[in-house]
This record gives structure tokens, C-alpha cells and sequence, in this order.
């Protein structure tokens, strides 16, 4: 089963928050475009945490705005 996303805002530094799992030190960090930071596995490479910069001026613009990571999403089974 994967992990659940969960969808965290911070205001004032105007970031949006994506995340598998919490954020730990030996994560390594990659700017993959358009000011988007993905915390990465340090063994697998995988990507557990995603950082949106400037979330809110996005909103506020015409254009479609994508992150350039792939998804495999279903719907979380409540126990």
C-alpha cells in the first residue's frame, strides 16, 4: 500500500507543502523547475516530499501549472 499525501500551506513563506512522510536530515534536496524543491530518498531516489514556492502568485496565474513527477493515485482504504 503507498502512502497517504497529505497538503500543508505555510502563509508566510508562501509554500505548499506535499508529503508521503515527514522530512528528516538526510533527505536529499533537487530544484526540478519552476521553483519546485523534491526531497528525495537518499537510497532509493525516491521522491517523499515536495516543496511549491510562491503557491499562492500560481493561483493567481492564467497559465496551467504542472510538477514534472509522476502519480499513481487510488483512493486511501479506511480500516
Amino acid at each position: 500500500m503507498g502512502a497517504k499525501l497529505t497538503f500543508q500551506y505555510d502563509r508566510e513563506a508562501d509554500i505548499l507543502y506535499i508529503s508521503k512522510r515527514p522530512p528528516y536530515a538526510e533527505q536529499e534536496c533537487e530544484e526540478i523547475g519552476d521553483e519546485v524543491v523534491a526531497r528525495l530518498n537518499p537510497n532509493t531516489g525516491e521522491v517523499e516530499n515536495l516543496e511549491v514556492m510562491f503557491f499562492s502568485t500560481r493561483l493567481l496565474r492564467a497559465d496551467l501549472f504542472e510538477i514534472p513527477v509522476t502519480a499513481d493515485l487510488r483512493l486511501a482504504v479506511h480500516s
